[in-house]
């Protein structure tokens, strides 16, 4: 099994919607966790609705800081991936950590109109999942860090 943090800024929609995907869709091969740099302090009510909808737990999720994960008791992580867009001009955390870092950019559902939420979360989780079923048909257990490194980066353009 894998551990792999996903960042974005504010840890309410797309890195909450991967972490759940990566975890619940692996066949228990990897383990998501989600953060933010700026945490918005809560998941997006669109982002809980959706997974809801999806049949996936959600009473454990929430808008926490990468803080979390950088002290001596927090897990190892063997992969980090950022989702931040760039329509907005957002600024992707950097995570020192980890021996690999990709980025899977998908733009911020969050930052839709109301009116529009359902086709703006649907057209992340749609992106965040192809790129999810990419990562799960790779024997990636099995894969040195430069081999997997690659295959990361070339499904982050999927």
């Amino acid at each position: 099994m894998i551990n792999i943090l996903v960042l974005c800024t504010g840890n309410s929609a797309r890195s909450i919607l991967l972490e759940s995907i990566l975890t619940h869709h692996s066949a228990m091969r990897i383990t998501g966790y989600s953060a933010g740099s700026k945490p918005a302090g809560k998941v997006h009510p669109q982002s809980l609705k959706m997974l809801h909808d999806y049949d996936f737990p959600t009473d454990h999720l929430r808008s926490k800081s990468w803080d979390e994960f950088s002290g001596p008791d927090a897990p190892a992580m063997d992969v980090v991936i950022t989702v931040c867009g760039s329509a907005a001009g957002e600024t992707c955390p950097i995570w020192a950590g980890a021996p690999i870092r990709v980025h899977w950019g998908v733009e911020d559902p969050a930052a839709a109109d109301p009116a529009d939420w359902d086709t703006a979360f649907q057209t992340a989780y749609d992106k965040l999942h192809v790129r999810a079923d990419a990562l799960f048909a790779l024997p990636f257990e099995d894969m040195d860090t430069a081999t997997l490194t690659k295959e990361l980066q070339t499904i982050g353009t999927l």
